[in-house]
């Protein structure tokens, strides 16, 4: 059954509260973690209400849905896009989206590349790394980042921004170590690699801890999917 506004506004608070703690406990004072609302399935009248309550960067799964959503969210929100995107829709994200998260292949980099030079912008994205080596998941593997980042670097309207990973169920805290351990590594010799976008509704403190700069929350916010 769908939240009301008030259960979304009361789901909003928990969960600032919950990141805000575990920065505190976690993280070095001044480090910051965006929470992004994931917005699959939930209707945009009701993204706005998270909207309201300061969570301004929202996350969209679908091509379709986003079209479908796109005008109805408030202006202050900042989308990006997190779901696997077939090229051939790259057109309906570019520019609106500000960053396109789950990118793991030179084609891929490269369709935006093409795209974003046709609106003379430079679009932000993230690479996605199978940090759990899951065959039924999308993703690089770690072995293969530093190969596919010197090459997407080297497209001139794609500014490669940071790392994303889902990890496998129930392997979270090893998985988010590890990821911790390749991005800190990665970004000693690409300085401009500042964003890890890993953590969700049931591991997203843990996340925290192991330096995630975003948390992708859904159910935690808007309660479980239709």
């Amino acid at each position: 059954m769908a939240l009301d506004e008030a259960q979304i506004r009361e789901n909003c608070k928990r969960v600032q509260s919950r990141i805000s703690e575990a920065c505190a406990r976690w993280r070095k004072s001044g480090d910051t973690v965006d929470l992004m609302a994931v917005t699959k399935t939930v209707p945009p009248e009701l993204v706005n209400v998270a909207v309201d309550c300061g969570i301004r960067l929202l996350g969209e799964n679908r091509v379709q849905e986003y079209l479908a959503k796109k005008d109805i969210y408030a202006p202050e929100a900042e989308v990006q896009f997190i779901g696997r995107v077939q090229t051939n829709k790259l057109k309906f994200l570019i520019p609106s989206v500000t960053c396109i998260q789950a990118v793991d292949s030179l084609h891929t980099a490269e369709e935006i590349n093409k795209h974003a030079q046709k609106h003379s912008i430079t679009q932000k994205i993230l690479l996605e790394v199978n940090i759990g080596g899951e065959e039924s998941k999308g993703g690089i593997s770690a072995p293969a980042l530093p190969a596919l980042l010197e090459s997407v670097r080297a497209l001139d309207a794609v500014s490669v921004c940071g790392l994303m990973t889902i990890p496998p169920p129930g392997d979270s805290e090893r998985c988010f170590a590890a990821m911790q351990e390749l991005f800190e590594k990665t970004a000693q010799s690409c300085p401009g690699l500042t964003t890890l976008s890993m953590g969700m509704s049931g591991d997203f403190e843990t996340a925290i801890r192991y330096g995630a700069t975003v948390v992708r929350i859904g159910s935690g916010l808007f309660g479980a999917r239709n």
